[in-house]
């Protein structure tokens, strides 16, 4: 019968060094190979029974890994802050100050930049770019989409202000990145409700059709219609996102009902699932033209 791997007490349950583990004489080197332990980055070990959520790599990097003056950016530090959209196994955003060494590291997605004192605060002991600065990098790293998708929830959930950006913008207009700095600030909209409004919402945008007001609430009389994912009020057009839970019959039900109103309001809805986001937006695109062409006359 095979015999089960060591767990010490001390062990159970946490993250730690493994060197300094066996330099306590808690495991030996050939037991941290075992499947008790899972490595999370060289030489820094996790109980296999634990759950590494982002946050967690987040808190063993800071600890363990990151040097003096390197700071978590990007989407990790917009997940940190609860409005990231990343997975716990993606690597970490690291920022580390210009002219510093450090790196490849596996897990460490390692980025170079000038860090001012005012850039950087401190979460839950570890260092984090301030909501703001990491809304520069974001549209520093990412494509316009996807920075636009985690800007639009740190606006959402009022970490920073559309002003606090513009004013980014215009504080650094003609240095390197403010162009990709303004185009975000102008795409970003804090009523999305989730990524992939956020992303319709800026294709649609990108693609010339003039901007939808997000979560719009139709009315009558005073008296709740119904409210809308991306709306043209003047000429009563609508697109809704369907999204998984569109798969709750309850849901369905009441959505349908919902929009049922609406359409007795002389509203046009479209519909777009994610399919059809991603394997057919420019024939969505022609409807929602053809709609606006049709309102317009």
């Amino acid at each position: 019968m095979a015999k089960s791997a060591r767990r010490p007490p001390q062990l159970r349950g946490r993250v730690f060094q493994g060197s300094r583990a066996v330099a306590r004489g808690l495991l030996t080197r050939g037991e941290l190979r075992s499947r008790a332990w899972r490595p999370v980055f060289r030489d820094v070990y996790a109980d296999a029974q634990l759950t590494i959520s982002h946050r967690t790599r987040c808190l063993a990097a800071a600890r363990w890994v990151l040097p003096p003056g390197a700071v978590i950016a990007g989407r990790s530090a917009a997940a940190l802050f609860g409005a990231g959209f990343i997975g716990d196994a993606d690597p970490l955003d690291i920022l580390v100050p210009a002219g510093f060494r450090f790196g490849p590291v596996a897990g460490l997605v390692v980025h170079t930049g000038e860090v001012a004192e005012a850039d950087v605060l401190s979460h839950a002991g570890m260092p984090v770019t301030t909501p703001l600065r990491t809304c520069w990098d974001l549209a520093q790293w990412l494509d316009p989409e996807e920075a636009v998708v985690v800007v639009d929830r740190l606006l959402g959930q009022r970490l920073v202000r559309a002003e606090q950006l513009r004013e980014m913008a215009d504080r650094r207009r003609g240095a390197r990145g403010w162009k990709r700095m303004l185009r975000v600030t102008q795409l970003a909209d804090p009523g999305a409700e989730s990524a992939q409004e956020s992303r319709l919402r800026v294709r649609i945008v990108l693609a010339g059709v003039r901007r939808p007001v997000t979560q719009f609430l139709v009315e009558r009389d005073g008296r709740f219609i119904a409210r809308v994912d991306l709306a043209w009020p003047e000429l009563k057009i609508a697109v809704e996102y369907d999204g998984l839970w569109h798969d709750d019959p309850q849901q369905l039900h009441r959505d349908r009902r919902r929009l049922n109103r609406l359409l007795g309001e002389d509203w046009i809805v479209l519909h777009v699932t994610a399919q059809r986001l991603r394997e057919d937006f420019d024939g969505f695109l022609a409807e929602l033209r053809q709609a606006i062409r049709t309102r317009t006359r």
